[in-house]
């Protein structure tokens, strides 16, 4: 039985079709194939912008910039897994999530100004927020990137904020309201200076210098009762 299938599986490999797969593509193929998929799911506007109703899918193309100027897009926009040093062309409007982790960003300039659902921007290389939505619907993550500091964030997220995993030393220019948890985990603080005025669930403090003990004795919030490791 094992041989009458690979038998079958060599010869399925052998057909032309399958070796066309492995082919590498060419760069005017790969900008003819991705032309014929954002007629798919998009529309130019008369300014040569485009703008979707649904979703666009950028995703994993190894793209180290966005090849068209965005306008409007009411579904999720993701581009993550690339190769994106700038967000240079994404849309200004978003009604779902913007999903832009793993790449190379070292900013969120040009990032989208209205975002309704998720925004994230985790494993990347930033070392500031300058150039987020100042609201974000969902979720904001930017965790494991090198940030020193979260002057720029948005100063409301409906969902939750997380910023564990960088190089924070102050939490000043954190979000004021978070809806959901704020994490700033592992990182170098000292202090819980700046932390957001409401926090909806948890605050997840845990991997710093000094105790969560410690931390708490450095602010006073209502939900003080919240703040864990």
């Amino acid at each position: 039985m094992f041989s009458t299938l690979f038998e079958h599986i060599i010869k399925e490999t052998e057909r032309e079709e399958f070796e066309e797969l492995f082919q590498p593509v060419s760069k005017e193929e790969a900008k003819s194939r991705f032309f014929e998929y954002l007629n798919e799911v998009a529309y130019q506007n008369p300014d040569g912008t485009w703008s979707a109703d649904g979703d666009v899918d950028l995703s994993g193309k190894g793209l180290t910039e966005l090849p068209v100027q965005f306008k409007k897009v009411g579904g999720d926009f993701w581009c993550h897994i690339n190769k994106l040093t700038s967000l240079q062309g994404a849309p200004k409007e978003i009604g779902g999530g913007f999903y832009c982790y793993n790449n190379q960003l070292t900013s969120l300039q040009s990032a989208p100004e209205e975002v309704g659902g998720y925004f994230d921007c985790s494993n990347n290389q930033l070392t500031t927020l300058q150039g987020a939505p100042e609201e974000v619907g969902g979720d904001f993550w930017c965790h494991i990137n090198k940030l020193i500091s979260l002057q720029g964030a948005p100063k409301e997220v409906g969902g939750s904020f997380w910023c564990s995993g960088n190089q924070l030393t102050s939490l000043q220019g954190a979000p004021e309201e978070v809806g959901g948890d704020f994490s700033c985990y592992n990182n170098q603080l000292i202090s819980l200076q700046g932390a957001p005025k409401e926090v909806g669930r948890k605050m997840y403090v845990g991997y710093n210098p000094v105790s969560v003990e410690e931390l708490k004795k450095t602010i006073s919030r209502s939900y003080m009762s919240r703040i864990v490791k």
